[in-house]
């Protein structure tokens, strides 16, 4: 197994990166396009489609507000007609409306930094519906004179709903109905048409994996701007019986099923284990990432049937990643070692007809907890897992690379040997491909990228390891910090700067793609007008990396949850625009974009 680790002083260099990509029913597909070589000027790299003139983009922050909240400001939607701005509160479990009709561009020659947006009115939301106790708000999304607002219920017993205000158009939402939906409502969005509400429900299980809800789409239609009093849910109970085929397409499916817990033998389906996450919709289809098992679901909105798709694994040999949380940019070159994509964000776009899907490759471990206020005894009377300091685990699939127990001779044997993953986060899942204990590879959590796949699940292009080399070469050892607290390096063993927020935009005739890093933070842009010529284009960064500074220091804006794309022609400034809710610092930044 070759290995080798380079220092800050050799980034410059430009490693290159080779992808493989792996086909949706689990074959190898053909390569994916070469990650860009780190090339960072203004206008971006040449390309070979013809549209040579203004190939870059530049990003300004022309306005911030905050909720003064540690992770308050998650979803962000912008109503064109009356300037405003709609954002999450899920510290007060309110919807709040941020006026922009004053921003200008006067900021873009020197980028605000201070707080020169407030936070006007506030939604606040019921308390129950139709005798069911509500949780706190998860998404909202905006249609014509509708909001949308996402809400569970407070037992894992309940299904959530979905409540609908209108009078956006007035600037004055009141309270319209409440539909109800499937268990744990975790993301809503309409389609362009307005004509349906679509939701993607969790149905996540309880800390102790005793109730384990079905995770489920829901369907609402929309007439003359009325939604309709019930929903169309669709489960995934037709798919029970094909876990083997679903696994050999390159999804998993990580439970305690057999064990018992708190006196219960946990028996966990394929329509439980699914949790969908995230969904992006044309008038006649719809997208749907089931994150944790690396899949996606791809609903006719038409015929109201659903498929659902493996993504495979991404191979990490060729490529540069830092594994080691040791306070210095160290990166290595690891046969054996594979991404699991785990998408959370997911949108779509069309080239010469063809539709081509776009994911934020994140990743997420499953981790739940049988009470945090136990004693050892206790959780070991309780079937648990593990027990630290009065916290009793119920179920985890997270080991360390050392702790899987190596085949003899395999390529995991050689990375441990060589020691430098020896505590990169993977998955004991995967990796074990006969079930006899032993581990032939490992597979760790997220991808460090976002992926363009096209209809036929094959990855167009893959930004490989960039989003690592790139802050790496800008910040050094400062890169790989988490979302709170500047410490430098201290994600590199945990899924990297988890990219997660990801919406796409038409600036001129070119299209971008703009991708938000949870961890890191930050925004970069990709030019992906040509998916067969995708390049690098900017990142922007208006985090203040001070060693030792944390949330509410003024540190800046941290962990970018949701991106929103404003055309040009619905923009306060007449130039495009960039909306992001950052959750961590509870800010919302409104970014310009303007064409090199």
């Amino acid at each position: 197994m070759a290995t080798s680790r380079f220092k800050l002083s050799l980034l410059a260099l430009g490693m290159a990166g080779l992808l493989t990509g792996c086909s949706l029913d689990g074959d190898d597909g053909a390569d994916g396009a070469d990650g860009p070589q780190g090339q960072q000027g203004e206008s971006g790299a040449p390309g070979t489609d013809g549209l040579d003139a203004n190939r870059g983009v530049k990003l300004s922050v022309i306005g911030r507000a905050s909720l003064e909240a540690e992770g308050a400001a998650e979803i962000v939607q912008f109503d064109a007609a009356t300037n405003t701005v709609y954002v999450t509160n899920s510290d007060a479990n309110t919807v709040a409306m941020v006026d922009i009709s004053g921003l200008t561009d006067e900021a873009l020659s020197s980028p605000i930094t201070d707080l020169n947006l407030t936070v006007g009115t506030e939604i606040t939301l019921a308390g129950e519906v139709a005798g069911v106790a509500l949780d706190g708000l998860t998404s909202i999304a905006l249609s014509g004179d509708l909001l949308a607002v996402a809400v569970p219920a407070q037992s894992k017993n309940d299904n959530g709903f979905i409540l609908f205000y209108s009078g956006v158009s007035s600037m004055s939402p009141v309270f319209l109905k409440a539909v109800e939906v499937g268990n744990l409502p975790d993301m809503v969005t309409f389609t362009p048409d307005g004509s349906k509400v679509l939701v993607a429900n969790e149905g996540e299980p309880s800390g102790d994996y005793t109730i384990d809800p079905e995770g489920s789409v829901a369907v609402i239609e929309v007439t003359d701007n009325m939604p309709a009093d019930t929903a169309t849910v669709l489960d995934f109970t037709a798919y029970n019986s094909e876990k083997a085929r679903l696994m050999a397409m390159g999804m998993h499916f990580p439970n305690p099923a057999g064990r018992t817990i708190n006196g219960q033998l946990i028996s966990t389906t394929v329509a439980q284990d699914l949790e969908p996450e995230y969904i992006t919709a044309s008038n006649t289809m719809a997208y749907i990432t089931l994150q944790e098992n690396n899949g996606v679901a791809v609903l006719d909105l038409t015929s109201m049937e659903m498929d659902i798709v493996g993504l495979g694994f991404k191979n990490w040999a060729g490529l540069n990643i830092d594994v080691q949380e040791d306070g210095e940019v160290g990166f290595g070159q690891y046969e054996g070692l594979y991404g699991v994509y785990m998408p959370d964000t997911i949108t779509h776009y069309s080239w010469k007809g063809a539709d081509f899907l776009l994911t934020a490759n994140e990743g997420d471990a499953r981790e739940y907890f049988i009470s945090d206020d136990m004693t050892e005894a206790e959780c070991t009377a309780a079937g648990g897992q593990d027990f630290d300091d009065g916290e009793c685990l119920a179920f985890t699939e997270e080991v360390k690379v050392k702790d899987l127990v190596a085949a003899p001779g395999s390529l995991l044997e050689a990375l441990q040997m060589n020691g430098e993953a020896d505590d990169l986060r993977v998955t004991n899942a995967l990796g074990d491909a006969d079930g006899d204990g032993e581990y032939d590879s490992a597979y760790s959590y997220g991808a460090r990228s976002f992926t363009i796949w096209d209809q036929n699940g094959l990855v167009v292009f893959d930004s490989g390891d960039d989003f690592e080399r790139i802050t790496a070469s800008l910040f050094g050892a400062a890169f790989n910090n988490g979302d709170d607290e500047n410490e430098g390096d201290s994600r590199s063993e945990n899924k990297g700067p988890e990219p997660e927020a990801l919406t796409i935009g038409q600036v001129g005739e070119r299209t971008y793609a703009f991708i938000g890093l949870e961890r890191m933070g930050g925004i970069f842009v990709y030019d992906i007008t040509n998916p067969y010529d995708a390049f690098f284009v900017e990142y922007i960064n208006n985090r203040d990396l001070t060693e030792g500074l944390e949330v509410g220091d003024a540190i800046g804006d941290l962990a970018p949850e949701s991106l929103l794309f404003v055309a040009a022609e619905d923009s306060v400034t007449g130039q495009p625009m960039l909306i992001v809710g950052n959750e961590v610092s509870g800010t919302v930044a409104v970014y310009s974009v303007s064409q090199l």
